[in-house]
C-alpha cells in the first residue's frame, strides 16, 4: 500500500508539474497588473489592443509572442526599451549623415547662400559674376567646389532622416521608445521647413527627445529648450536684454558696416538687398525676443489655459535672454560668437557666467540682470543661467502642466476625449511621482478605462500610422522607405516639416475626409500589389504559402491576419461588394504612376463616424450601391494584381483598418 500510495503521488507531483509548465507563464514581479476583464476583452484581445496602442502595428504573430511573454511582463520590457535591434541597425548601416553632431551637420550640410559666401570667401567663385554670365558655368563652379571641400545638399541629410524615422518604426523592437519619439518630437516640435533649425534636427531627435521619452517630464523639456533645433526654431538664440545689446560694440560695428554696405555703389542690385536683409535680421536680434517664452507656456507646459499672463510671457523671455548655441561655422551671428568665446577661452567665459554644455551656450553678456517676476515667483537681480532652469523646473511641475502634458498622452494612447476619472489619475501620478512619463503611462495602462469598450480601436491612424502599421502587419522587406515618406505625404502627413509649433493634431477628424478615404485606399491597394517600388510582400506566405479558395475565404483569412482578435463578420459583409468592383484596378494604376505627392494642404475638417458608419463605399465615385449577386466571384484580374493583393489592399483601405 506505502508503495501504491507513493506511486500515487509521484504522478500527481509530475501532473501538477506537467499543467504548470504547459500554461502560459505569468508575468514575473510585476508592480502592475492589466484589468483588461473589467473591459469585457479576452487575452488575445487585451494583447492586440496593448499592441496597437504602444507598437506602430502588431507584426503576424505578435499577439501569440505577447501573450507567451505575458501582457505586463512584455509592456515592461518595452518600458525598459534595451531590447536588442540587429535587424534595425543593419538597416541603418549606410545612413552616415544620421549619426553627426550638430556641427559636423552644419559644416557638411550648410544652407545653400552660405555655401556662395563660402565659395566666394575661398576665391572659387568671383562674387561680381554671380549674378551675370553663364549659369551653367556658375553651377558648375559651385557643384566642383562643394566636392572639393565635402559639402553636401542639405536635402540629402533631409532624406536620410526621413528614411531613418519610417526604418526605425517598422523594424525596431523597442516600439514604445519610438512610438513616444514620435508623440514628443511632434509636442516639441520643430520643422526642416524653418532652415535656421533644419541642419540640426537629426541630433536634436537622436540626442535630446529618443533618450529622454520616458524620463522625467523636467529633463525632457530642459533639453529641448537648451537643444540647437529649439533655440533656433523659436528664435530664442538670438534674444538679449535690450540694454546689452545695445551697449554691445561689436553690435554696433556690424550694424554699421552693414548699413554701409545698403549704400554701397559697386554692389549690384542682388548683393544690395543681401545686406539690406542682413541688417533687417540684425536690428530684429538686438532685444528680447519672446516666441520661445510664449511657447514654452501655451504648447510645452501650461496649456493655453495655464493661468499665465502676457506680462508673464515677458518675464519669462526675459529669464531666458543669452541663451544660445555655442557657435558652429564660420558665418553671421555664430561666426561674432565665436571670435568673442575664442578670445575669452573657457575659463574667463566660466568667471563671467557663461556656460558651455556640449551644443549650448549661456552667454551672459546678453542676459537680462534685472529683477524679473513669473506666476508670482520672483527672480532677484544679478542671476544667470541657472534662473533659466529654475523657471523650466516650476513650469514642468505646474499642476496645469499635469493636466495638460497627461491629456495629451491619454489622447494619443487611449481615445481623442478619454474620461475625466483617467486623466486625474494620470495627473496625480504626474505630480506625486515628479513628472516621471514612465510612471505616467503605468496608471493608465493599468486603469480600467484603458481597457473600456470606448477605447478600443477608438483612435484613428495617421497617414504615417497607417502606412508604417501595414508594412508591419504584412511583414514587408522595405528597402526604399523614402517610397512610403512620398505616400504618406499624399495622405496629407509630410513628417518633419509641419510649419507651426503645435505640431500635427493628434484627432481623427483632422485625417479624415472624402478625398483622404480615397488616398488610403488607393494605398492599400498599391502597396498590396508590389506597385510601391522598394517594398517587397509575400502575401501567400502569411498564409503558410495556401491560397484561398475564393475571395470571400481570402477577406476572412487575411483579415485575421492583418486585424488579429477582431469580430470580422460586419467588415466582410461591407468588403465583399468592393471586389468586384472593375474601378479599383484603374484607381491602382492612377496612384501608383505618380511619380511626386502633391503639395499639401492641411486636411478639411470631416466628421470622424464617417469611417464607422458606412459611407466609406457610397463615397467612393463610380461605385453602384447594392453588392452584386456573385459577390464571392473574383474578377480575372490583369498583370500582378491578383486576388490576394486586392483582398489585402482593399482590408488596409477599409474604415476598420484605419482604427486602432
Amino acid at each position: 500500500m506505502n508503495g501504491s500510495y507513493r506511486v500515487t503521488a509521484i504522478i500527481v507531483v509530475f501532473c501538477v508539474a506537467t499543467t504548470s509548465w504547459l500554461k502560459k507563464p505569468e508575468p514575473e514581479n510585476s508592480p502592475f497588473k492589466f484589468p483588461y476583464s473589467k473591459g469585457g476583452l479576452t487575452q488575445g484581445q487585451a494583447a492586440a489592443h496593448l499592441l496597437s496602442r504602444f507598437t506602430f502595428g502588431a507584426k503576424p504573430g505578435d499577439v501569440e509572442k505577447v501573450l507567451t511573454i505575458g501582457m505586463e511582463k512584455w509592456f515592461q520590457q518595452q518600458l525598459d526599451a534595451n531590447l536588442p535591434d540587429d535587424t534595425l541597425k543593419q538597416k541603418l548601416a549606410g545612413y552616415d549623415a544620421i549619426n553627426l553632431t550638430n556641427e559636423q551637420a552644419v559644416e557638411t550640410f550648410p544652407r545653400g547662400g552660405q555655401i556662395l559666401r563660402l565659395a566666394v570667401k575661398d576665391g572659387a567663385i568671383n562674387k561680381d559674376s554671380v549674378n551675370k554670365g553663364d549659369g551653367k558655368a556658375y553651377k558648375q563652379q559651385l557643384a566642383a567646389y562643394m566636392q572639393t571641400k565635402g559639402i553636401k545638399p542639405q536635402q540629402e541629410l533631409y532624406r536620410q532622416l526621413i528614411n531613418q524615422k519610417i526604418l526605425r518604426a517598422v523594424y525596431s523592437n523597442n516600439q514604445l521608445q519610438e512610438v513616444l519619439t514620435d508623440f514628443w518630437f511632434n509636442h516639441f516640435n520643430v520643422s526642416i521647413v524653418k532652415n535656421d533649425c533644419a541642419t540640426f534636427i537629426p541630433a536634436y531627435e537622436r540626442d535630446v527627445i529618443r533618450p529622454n521619452v520616458l524620463a522625467h517630464f523636467n529633463e525632457l523639456l530642459i533639453a529641448t529648450a537648451k537643444s540647437p533645433a529649439m533655440l533656433m526654431y523659436l528664435d530664442n538664440f538670438s534674444s538679449a536684454a535690450p540694454d546689452n545689446a545695445a551697449e554691445d560694440p561689436r553690435k554696433k560695428r556690424r550694424l554699421a558696416t552693414l548699413a554701409n554696405e545698403t549704400q554701397t555703389s559697386k554692389l549690384d542690385t542682388g548683393m544690395k538687398m543681401q545686406a539690406m536683409q542682413k541688417l533687417v535680421n540684425a536690428k530684429k536680434n538686438q532685444g528680447i525676443n519672446e516666441n520661445y517664452a510664449r511657447e514654452v507656456m501655451e504648447l510645452h507646459t501650461l496649456g493655453v489655459d495655464g493661468g499665465y499672463t502676457q506680462q508673464d510671457v515677458t518675464q519669462a523671455a526675459r529669464v531666458l535672454t543669452g541663451w544660445t548655441l555655442y557657435p558652429m561655422g564660420d558665418y553671421g551671428y555664430a561666426s561674432i560668437l565665436k571670435r568673442l568665446t575664442e578670445r575669452m577661452g573657457e575659463e574667463k567665459m566660466k568667471q563671467q557666467g557663461f556656460v558651455h554644455d556640449g551644443d549650448f551656450l549661456f552667454a551672459a553678456n546678453r542676459h537680462d540682470k534685472n529683477e524679473k517676476k513669473v506666476l508670482g515667483k520672483t527672480f532677484p537681480a544679478n542671476g544667470g543661467y541657472e534662473e533659466g532652469v529654475e523657471l523650466l523646473n516650476m513650469l514642468a511641475h505646474q499642476k496645469a502642466t499635469a493636466n495638460f502634458i497627461t491629456k495629451k498622452l491619454a489622447i494619443r494612447f487611449v481615445s481623442d476625449n478619454p474620461p475625466q476619472s483617467l486623466l486625474d489619475k494620470m495627473a496625480h501620478t504626474f505630480l506625486m511621482k515628479d513628472g516621471s512619463i514612465k510612471e505616467v503611462l503605468i496608471t493608465m495602462v493599468s486603469a480600467p478605462e484603458f481597457w473600456s469598450g470606448d477605447a478600443v480601436r477608438a483612435k484613428t491612424k495617421s497617414p504615417f500610422e497607417l502606412a508604417v502599421s501595414s508594412v508591419r502587419s504584412l511583414d514587408a522587406e522595405v528597402n526604399a522607405p523614402f517610397q512610403l515618406f512620398n505616400w504618406i505625404t499624399r495622405m496629407g502627413q509630410r513628417i518633419y516639416y509641419y510649419q507651426a509649433p503645435t505640431g500635427f493634431p493628434d484627432r481623427g477628424q483632422y485625417w479624415i475626409n472624402t478625398g483622404a478615404l480615397l488616398n488610403r485606399m488607393n494605398f492599400g491597394l498599391a502597396l498590396a500589389s508590389q506597385k510601391i517600388p522598394g517594398i517587397t510582400i509575400n502575401l501567400l506566405a502569411l498564409n503558410k504559402n495556401h491560397e484561398p479558395e475564393s475571395a470571400e475565404a481570402a477577406l476572412a483569412i487575411y483579415g485575421k491576419v492583418l486585424m488579429p482578435e477582431r469580430d470580422l463578420a460586419q467588415t466582410i459583409a461591407r468588403l465583399t461588394p468592393l471586389l468586384n468592383d472593375p474601378e479599383l484596378i484603374k484607381k491602382v494604376d492612377a496612384a501608383a504612376t505618380k511619380s511626386a505627392p502633391p503639395e499639401i494642404a492641411k486636411p478639411a475638417m470631416a466628421d470622424d463616424n464617417m469611417m464607422m458608419n458606412g459611407k466609406f463605399a457610397k463615397e467612393k465615385p463610380g461605385k453602384k450601391a447594392g453588392a452584386p449577386k456573385n459577390s464571392t466571384a473574383m474578377q480575372s484580374l490583369p498583370g500582378n494584381v491578383n486576388m490576394l493583393s486586392q483582398v489585402a489592399g482593399i482590408i488596409i483601405g477599409s474604415p476598420e483598418y484605419q482604427r486602432r
